[in-house]
């Protein structure tokens, strides 16, 4: 079902060896992302020059969480990214918006 299965069976036997698929509900698993995403910035709180190790570890954290939540709603993260992508090649031509970081509707 995801983009490498060998990364999601690791994981769904983690998450089955400890019996917390139960509480892996699309709420609990989207605010688990809101708040690792948002620990994703505490090795730049200070410095700009955050230690890549620690950066890591707390993308792992947001990826694991972005694969779980993909997991149950029946999706792939690829497909969901690809489908995503489409949509904004649409929005941002790039005739329009190369070297700009203006919104779509300011072009």
């Amino acid at each position: 079902m995801l983009a490498d299965p060998s990364v999601y069976e690791e994981l769904a036997a983690f998450v089955d060896e400890r019996d917390w698929a139960q509480f892996h509900t699309p709420e609990n698993l989207a605010k688990s992302i809101s708040i690792e995403a948002a620990e994703l910035l505490e090795p730049f709180q200070w410095t700009p020059d955050a230690a890549d190790s620690d950066i890591r570890d707390e993308l792992a954290d947001v990826l694991t969480y972005a694969y779980l939540l993909a997991a149950r709603l029946g999706t792939d993260p690829d497909t969901l990214i690809r489908t995503k992508l489409a949509r904004t090649r649409e929005k941002y031509p790039v005739d329009k918006s190369r070297g700009t970081s203006a919104k779509y509707d300011q072009l």
